[in-house]
């Protein structure tokens, strides 16, 4: 009996997916686990695996490199030896034109934009975003608005116009971006925090490693932020499609610059990870990012995310939420100072932490709270930070 092979959600948002190649070739045989084909979806390049074995079989209107797939398209079969593939003419859609003889002359048209259903309510536009979507053809009825009351605003329009045209890796971030944008109500807090301790400690650290790779100023705060999260639960938390559901577990997404855009690997389980076992972590992590060899699962299931531009020298700046959680932080560069301490003016190692939250999910007052935690931890004498970094 033939085994249809199949585009697999790999995350619970994904809904399409990018065909890189098949691993095999139209009749081989397939052992179950085999490789078969290698699918870019959610920011992650990931080799799909045979669940059946049996022959090759590939669909002759199959994908070709770099075509988007939906969730759950037919791409070949599984077939017993002597089996013939299941390949039928492709029948009429319906919504679709019927097939025209040959020669046949074709009226050009516009093409007709989708309608909601009949009874459906059409979500409130404002008539400069109306007249931008019908310059952009773009169909405003399925988008979801940032305005009052779910009203779609001319940026709206733009976002889902800038995202159109995009592909792959850069598609998937410009629909989480958008995702971001109409769905969460992000407040950014900033606080100037004196990281003097933090360095010193790093610096004693880093000098003493023997083997493998030092943690990073980056491990520490990492790390930190999972500390203050467990004092602060409201701040670890995802949306789903019961409501707001807070986390148990800490898992951190850390997000990484790469050559196809920033990808954001999350280490589980912070709190249990020694910081040794968390720079080992974070380290494959950004490796296998920037070598495009993550997989969908170490990219899913963040509860909350840490992201830097200080290498890049950048102080203060608005991250914006990894939809579908509810805070991300900003690290900005360390940078020496001169800051008054009991009456006098002494050399210290500055820094600016700016954490953006959805407003819907948490107030002003407990988000400043975690800050302030997590700066007091930052700020601690360095035999405090010796115990909580162990």
């Amino acid at each position: 009996m033939a085994h249809e092979i199949k585009v697999p959600r790999l995350g619970w948002t994904m809904e399409e997916g990018t065909f890189l190649e098949w691993l095999k070739r139209d009749g081989d045989p397939v052992k179950p686990g085999e490789p078969l084909f290698i699918l870019e979806t959610d920011k992650a390049t990931q080799e799909v695996e045979a669940v059946e074995g049996g022959l090759l079989r590939i669909s002759p209107s199959g994908p070709k490199a770099g075509d988007t797939v939906a969730v759950g398209a037919v791409l070949g079969w599984l077939l017993a030896p002597g089996e013939a593939p299941p390949v039928k003419p492709p029948a009429e859609k319906a919504g679709e034109p019927p097939r025209r003889p040959e020669g046949a002359a074709v009226e050009e048209r516009e093409p007709l934009r989708a309608l909601p259903a009949a009874g459906a309510q059409l979500p409130a536009i404002s008539p400069r975003a109306a007249r931008r979507a019908a310059e952009l053809g773009i169909d405003w009825t399925r988008l979801q608005g940032t305005g009052r009351g779910g009203r779609i605003r001319e940026r709206d329009i733009l976002a889902a116009g800038a995202a159109a045209p995009l592909s792959g890796t850069r598609k998937a971030i410009a629909e989480r971006m958008v995702r971001s944008a109409q769905s969460t109500v992000p407040v950014t807090l900033a606080a100037h925090v004196d990281a003097t301790n933090l360095v010193r400690r790093r610096e004693e650290l880093k000098a003493s490693w023997s083997a493998g790779r030092a943690p990073s100023r980056h491990d520490h705060i990492v790390k930190l932020a999972a500390r203050a999260l467990k004092d602060h639960p409201a701040l670890n938390a995802r949306w789903s499609g019961e409501g707001l559901a807070p986390s148990k577990e800490i898992h951190i997404g850390i997000a990484v610059d790469t050559a196809r855009g920033l990808l954001v690997p999350v280490i589980r389980d912070v709190p249990e990870l020694g910081l040794q076992e968390l720079a080992e972590r974070s380290g494959g992590l950004i490796e296998r990012a920037r070598a495009g060899k993550l997989t969908a699962w170490e990219m899913q299931g963040g509860t909350f995310t840490v992201t830097s531009l200080g290498g890049l020298g950048i102080d203060v700046f608005t991250p914006v939420i990894n939809h579908p959680e509810v805070a991300i932080l900003g690290v900005g560069r360390i940078q020496g100072q001169a800051a008054v301490l009991g009456g006098a003016v002494k050399p210290r190692e500055m820094m600016w932490l700016s954490l953006t939250f959805d407003h819907r999910a948490v107030d002003g007052a407990p988000a400043a709270r975690f800050l302030d935690t997590l700066r007091r931890l930052i700020e601690a004498p360095e035999e405090i930070l010796k115990e909580v970094l162990s």
